[in-house]
């Protein structure tokens, strides 16, 4: 990563407007990029907040489409009763309403909500065991299943109901993880995950899409390979480039002249649009065929419960949908402790984490009675590119949610996005689940990395996480109790990476003996990531929990809440000090460590 100037903006805060932090510019030191735009406080101007808006919805597309391509792979020309746009147009409004849900009162991070790939491996399970399959490539698991074409399998209508079972179990998972979020269960669960747990699930969940990545990315490698070096040289070598200097006024006051990290903020946007024109200029179309069906998308379509059917809710749905809850359950936490250290907050708190659980929950169960196939998560890659852009202000965040909501509307417009080429998806995928990888990574530092039971834990997690599920997807024979539900749940979970590094970790992270200090969660400090915070000061701790509380209109309901369902609320303790009173939207603009108490105020030379 390129180095930046000493007082260039390094991360954005997630306050409610957007406010942000900068580091101090010693007085001695000139830089041209202390009247950066990230150096003063107040939201970024909306166009700007539009462009990243529109780079997450790319990254977004870039989940949307690989989940539902590769489902969608086994389906015969024809196989569908409704448009491919339509499927699409339905995740798309469920992940924009879960998505605003979320940054509004759910964990208060800007965590885009998109069709997680947890999502995928129990849907394959789930139809791979119903289907007639007659093609099975070896060295590329169950992703290039094929129906059989013969005289003796079934119908098409086989298919239509595995859409429908694998919604049901999308609901059934929604309906698992709204329980448990409302019971409390990461609450009491992520206050034991330090970093020894933590670590080794953000460096699967990197790790573990690889296969994807290059399957989109084998459909032209030359495409993929010019993306990828564009985002490499506009987010790392062209980073610290700054435009000149524009008009702007924050907040009604005098205006300054700013400048703008362009490159960097639009490391994702600008190379897929140069890959995109060069593409076209080529004439290389490269769209699936399943998401580009030659049946006409409305422009107009109001997503609403049965819209082709109910979601079908069997045993086996039941099984499948225990294993998409705990697989995204794990994939989301890992997501609130990833978005929290590249922001350099303070590790989420239980009230945070439960809301957001149940929120996603929620939000799966939107996405199933709307008749999506998958669910909706905190998605890795829009994490990752937060910590790409080194930006995350929540503004950018609520205006994916409403972007998302109006492209559901229009199944026509919906359509735009599988006219993306595919090597283009991959290459998005491929660098920010680098990103992912990388914060992982980083992660370790912050326990005793040098002890042999850490390095065992590490080791072990990591190597069996990834180890598993290709075990068990070459095995000759598979997995067989004689009772396909329990089949179904076995297979999904055992060849779930993220969930089986979660699990590992937890394990023996909490059964080998050891002190808090070697295990990275400090003395007498509350853990996960408790190394990071000791350092903090004290004010800027208080301002920075202030980033997960309630907005204050709904902290007034808190005591209207039923005693079971409290811990959707910050305890009194964690809530502020009297002498302090509630937050106030916009009220933290110094939520990074070490800087100060008061945003930067532009001089009189750059006011005029």
């Amino acid at each position: 990563m390129s180095q930046s100037p000493p007082n260039a903006i390094q991360l954005q805060s997630v306050g409610s407007q957007g406010t942000l932090a900068t580091l101090p510019r010693p007085p001695d030191v000139p830089n041209p990029s202390s009247d950066s735009w990230a150096s003063l406080c107040g939201p970024p101007p909306w166009g700007l907040s539009c462009l990243l808006a529109l780079q997450h919805i790319l990254v977004l597309a870039s989940l949307l489409c690989a989940s539902h391509l590769l489902l969608l792979q086994s389906l015969p020309a024809g196989g569908l009763s409704f448009s491919p746009a339509q499927l699409l147009a339905s995740s798309l409004f469920a992940c924009g309403v879960s998505t605003s849900l979320q940054t509004w009162m759910g964990s208060r991070l800007p965590l885009v909500q998109a069709p997680s790939l947890q999502f995928l491996i129990p849907a394959l399970v789930l139809t791979s065991q119903k289907l007639p399959l007659a093609l099975r490539t070896p060295g590329n698991s169950s992703l290039v299943l094929r129906l059989c074409g013969g005289p003796g399998c079934h119908g098409l209508e086989l298919w239509n109901t595995s859409i429908r079972e694998v919604s049901g179990a999308v609901v059934v998972s929604g309906l698992l993880q709204a329980i448990l979020g409302l019971l409390g269960g990461p609450g009491h669960l992520f206050p034991r995950c330090g970093p020894l747990v933590l670590a080794p699930s953000l460096v699967v969940a990197g790790l573990s899409v690889y296969r994807e990545v290059a399957l989109l990315c084998s459909t032209h490698w030359g495409l993929a390979s010019l993306l990828i070096v564009l985002m490499v040289v506009c987010s790392q070598h062209l980073g610290s480039c700054l435009l000149p200097p524009r008009h702007w006024r924050p907040a009604s006051t005098s205006s300054t002249h700013t400048h703008i990290l362009a490159f960097r903020l639009l490391s994702v946007l600008i190379p897929v649009a140069c890959v995109w024109i060069v593409s076209a200029l080529l004439g290389l179309s490269i769209i699936p065929g399943e998401l580009s069906a030659p049946t006409k998308a409305p422009w107009f379509w109001l997503p609403h419960p049965a819209e082709w059917d109910w979601p079908l809710l069997t045993p086996r749905a039941l099984a499948a949908g225990i294993s998409m809850a705990l697989a995204a359950s794990t994939s989301s936490l890992g997501c609130y402790a990833l978005c929290g250290q590249l922001l350099r907050l303070p590790s989420p708190p239980p009230h945070a984490c439960s809301r957001g659980l149940s929120l996603e929950g929620l939000g799966s169960v939107l996405a199933g009675l709307l008749g999506s196939p998958m669910g909706t998560a905190s998605s890795f890659p829009n994490v990752g590119t937060v910590g790409l852009l080194q930006a995350g202000p929540r503004r950018v965040a609520h205006l994916v949610g409403l972007f998302c909501m109006a492209l559901g509307l229009s199944p026509r417009l919906a359509q735009l996005l599988t006219t993306i080429p595919l090597p283009v998806l991959g290459g998005v995928l491929g660098v920010t689940q680098a990103m992912v990888l990388s914060t992982g990574f980083s992660s370790f530092h912050l326990a005793d990395i040098d002890s042999g039971r850490n390095v065992f834990i590490v080791g072990f997690s990591i190597f069996m996480a990834l180890l598993l599920p290709r075990w068990f997807r070459e095995a000759s024979v598979l997995l067989k109790t004689g009772w396909s539900p329990l089949d179904v749940l076995l297979r999904s979970l055992l060849t779930e990476p993220i969930f089986l590094a979660g699990l590992l970790g937890f394990l023996l992270e909490n059964t080998i003996p050891g002190t808090r200090l070697e295990r990275g969660l400090g003395q007498g400090l509350p853990p996960p990531f408790t190394a990071r915070e000791a350092p903090m000061p004290q004010k800027s701790r208080e301002k920075a929990d202030q980033e997960y509380e309630l907005p204050f209109s709904i902290q007034n309901l808190c005591p209207c809440i039923p005693q079971p369902l409290r811990c959707l609320c910050p305890l009194p303790q964690d809530s502020g000090n009297e002498e302090r009173g509630p937050s106030e939207p916009g009220e933290t603009a110094d939520l990074l460590p070490d800087f100060g108490d008061q945003c930067p105020q532009p001089s009189r030379g750059q006011s005029q």
